[in-house]
């Protein structure tokens, strides 16, 4: 008698000790996955974020309420919230708005404010209404200001109330800056010939000891020229550099001189007359109608 063949026994695979461990693995790794996935998402966003709320706190072109114009311009620990309110006050002053007049007193006070930057501003600010004996005042006192630019932003907005005191100052802003140390030392440190600096950039680092002495420069522009070399020491009051203005300052003083130069003032117009690379088209074009302006108003 035949014997049916049996069926072929199923194979099956033992059970595989790491199975519950791999699992286990697998959603911690999806758990790490979605953790790194929010935080690549977090510090991207704080990338974005970080520029955006330090623009948003810099930028002047930011709207400001009535209530916030009173707050900014009294805010003594953040001095850019003053220059704020001062470039919005400014902005509707141009526009004639008289909802700002409530401001003025607080716009004289700020001429004699003990940051430059602020003065500066506020020098800017008082030329954009002219109809305030208060502002013209107040303007020419700041032409004894230490600061370059606040004298000459100051002569600057003079000449909108058609006084041309400040003309001297006027054509300081032609010429090149002279800066020296504030103290003696040691150079340990120069910008290089020709670097684009603005107002108050690092031209060089002295030192005296354990102290370390930074030399700036009073206005924006270009190095031109510099006195001292690294290692070399240099005593206070020694000029260390020279720095030509940057265009949209020669730009302003140009302008304002087309109105009230004198034959004296030409000399230090001429220079921007010529072609070179680091003056605009519009800034010699400028300078030859301020020459010939001078020339018609003060022709025999």
């Amino acid at each position: 008698m035949s014997t049916q063949p049996k069926s072929p026994t199923q194979i099956v695979s033992p059970p595989d000790p790491g199975s519950e461990s791999s699992s286990e693995h697998r959603k911690n790794r999806r758990r790490m996955s979605t953790g790194h996935g929010i935080l690549f998402f977090v510090t991207a966003w704080l990338i974005v974020l970080m520029p955006f709320l330090f623009w948003w706190n810099t930028w002047f072109g930011r709207q400001l309420s009535q209530k916030q114009l009173t707050e900014y311009l009294r805010d003594e620990r953040h001095p850019r919230h003053i220059q704020h309110a001062l470039v919005q006050i400014g902005e509707r002053m141009a526009k004639r708005d008289q909802g700002v007049t409530q401001f003025y007193p607080e716009v004289v006070r700020l001429g004699s404010y003990s940051v430059e930057e602020v003065r500066n501003t506020d020098a800017w600010v008082m030329g954009q209404d002219t109809s305030s004996p208060e502002f013209h005042t107040a303007l020419l006192k700041m032409l004894s200001d230490p600061s370059l630019m606040v004298r000459g932003n100051a002569a600057l907005s003079l000449v909108r109330f058609g006084d041309a005191t400040g003309r001297p100052h006027i054509v300081a802003l032609l010429n090149p800056a002279q800066v020296t140390a504030p103290e003696s030392g040691k150079v340990i440190d120069a910008a290089r010939l020709g670097t684009a600096v603005h107002q108050g950039g690092l031209i060089a680092k002295l030192e005296d000891g354990s102290q370390t002495i930074q030399v700036r420069s009073p206005i924006p522009g270009r190095i031109r020229s510099l006195s001292v070399q690294i290692g070399e020491s240099v005593a206070a009051g020694a000029e260390v550099a020279a720095v030509d203005p940057a265009p949209e300052q020669v730009w302003e003083a140009l302008r304002a001189l087309y109105l009230v130069g004198q034959p004296d003032d030409v000399s230090a117009v001429v220079p921007y007359e010529r072609e070179l690379p680091d003056i605009p088209d519009r800034v010699r074009q400028q300078a030859v109608l301020t020459e010939k302006a001078i020339h018609e108003r003060t022709k025999p």
